[in-house]
């Protein structure tokens, strides 16, 4: 049986314990508001100003991306982080719109195709799943930095093989990332009801 610490305590600490606790699921219902807000405020982005983006706010995402969870801890993914002026050039080549060529730079996304965690079952990989959630973690977090982002994955493959070959890692996405230009268009968000997505049993 394990002994009950607390009754060596005095009354003092156990209140400011409880008091602490209670500050701790405070926080933790407000932080799940504040993404509410965030996911709701999130939107794809398809026109940046020309402003740099801070080494403080690349750290900031590049750790929530590292702090991504994966299926079974493999973390099986790389990302390319395209700032100079010929990797820009490069990329813009693998996807030639108007708008992209707008962002100050880009993440090349890319899953370890070898290392992901297979489930024995059916031999399904989860390298795409576990990069999407990082993924989102970046989108996420460049928004908590005012930042805008914007999925790309209808690019040119064969081009982004032949410009940015990464033995053994295969890409999934580019993501634009920027400051987001005041007249950039923001249709809103078109969400199926939770009814429709749903379904209690």
């Amino acid at each position: 049986m394990e002994s009950d610490t607390t009754g060596s305590l005095s009354s003092s600490t156990r209140l400011w314990m409880r008091a602490t606790t209670n500050q701790v699921q405070n926080n933790i219902k407000n932080e799940a508001y504040e993404l509410q807000e965030l996911a709701t405020a999130r939107f794809s982005v398809r026109k940046f100003t020309d402003e740099a983006v801070s080494q403080a706010d690349l750290d900031a995402i590049m750790t929530c991306v590292q702090l991504a969870p994966s299926a079974c801890n493999r973390q099986p993914w790389k990302f390319l982080l395209l700032a100079s002026d010929e990797a820009k050039e490069k990329i813009r080549q693998c996807y030639d719109r108007p708008w992209f060529a707008s962002a100050p730079i880009y993440v090349l996304c890319m899953k370890d195709t070898a290392n992901a965690w297979v489930r024995p079952d059916d031999g399904k990989s989860h390298g795409d799943i576990d990069l999407g959630i990082a993924v989102e973690h970046l989108a996420l977090a460049a928004a908590d930095r005012g930042l805008g982002t914007c999925w790309v994955c209808n690019y040119d493959v064969e081009a982004v093989k032949r410009l940015f070959p990464v033995e053994g890692f295969e890409a999934v996405a580019i993501i634009p990332l920027g400051h987001i230009a005041e007249d950039c268009p923001n249709p809103g968000k078109k969400r199926k009801g939770l009814d429709e997505i749903w379904q209690k049993l």
